[in-house]
């Protein structure tokens, strides 16, 4: 679905009861998606790369489960992304607006939103999440995909193995570390984030206090593009 598409429909449930669809059925979905299957990677990445940590493992399904499902699921999750990258690469383009934004984020970790220069649909940080997992899943496609089927790479090739370890583990490290943080922001930083995209739709206050442009962009009180 395209962004004026996600403009129009916001316009019509904002007009009959204050409420503004965030996020479309097929957005919450996909999102839904990519995560769930992110998820069981990181649990069985986790199992297989840490002694330690491999009693995880047994959570997602016992070893020869988890080593089954966790490439397939690694594909789905890549596919997700990609999705997401057609439904959201308009919305994901960085700005003037997000970069004053960023230099005023100190009052964006102090709850104090209301000083913050208005942005659109997506602020800054959410922004560098996408581009970060965007980009990680592309590394982690080809890394896995080596790791996958290492029989199959000629051994005057092993040092693509090598690498492909090295990759996979070095991308699956910093997606760890922004899914972190971004489970944080969206659960416990910003009330109404996490509701949003289980039910779409958000408040015109919420609107109003954390995405302003986006919020006058779909009631129509300024021009799209602005």
């Amino acid at each position: 679905m395209s962004t004026s598409e996600v403009i129009t429909s916001a316009h019509a449930v904002g007009d009959k009861s204050e409420r503004i669809v965030r996020y479309t059925l097929t957005e919450r979905i996909n999102h839904w998606i990519s995560g769930i299957t992110y998820v069981y990677c990181l649990m069985t990445g986790l199992a297989f790369w840490w002694p330690y940590t491999y009693w995880l493992a047994a959570v997602a399904g016992g070893g020869p489960t988890a080593r089954f499902w966790h490439p397939w699921m690694g594909v789905i999750f890549t596919v997700s992304v990609f999705y997401m990258y057609k439904l959201w690469r308009n919305d994901m383009v960085v700005t003037d607006a997000d970069r004053a934004w960023w230099k005023n984020v100190t009052y964006y970790i102090r709850n104090q939103d209301e000083k913050l220069p208005p942005i659109g649909r997506f602020n800054y940080g959410q922004k560098l999440f996408f581009w970060v997992m965007f980009y990680a899943a592309i590394l982690l496609l080809l890394s896995g995909i080596i790791l996958w089927i290492p029989e199959m790479i000629p051994w005057n090739l092993r040092w693509l193995r090598y690498l492909g370890i090295a990759l996979h583990v070095a991308a699956a490290l910093v997606s760890i570390g922004a899914f972190i943080i971004h489970v944080y922001m969206g659960t416990a930083m910003v009330r109404g984030g996490f509701s949003a995209m289980i039910r779409g739709q958000v408040s015109s206050r919420w609107a109003r206090t954390h995405h302003r442009l986006w919020y006058e962009q779909v009631t129509r009180k300024a021009p799209p593009g602005k």
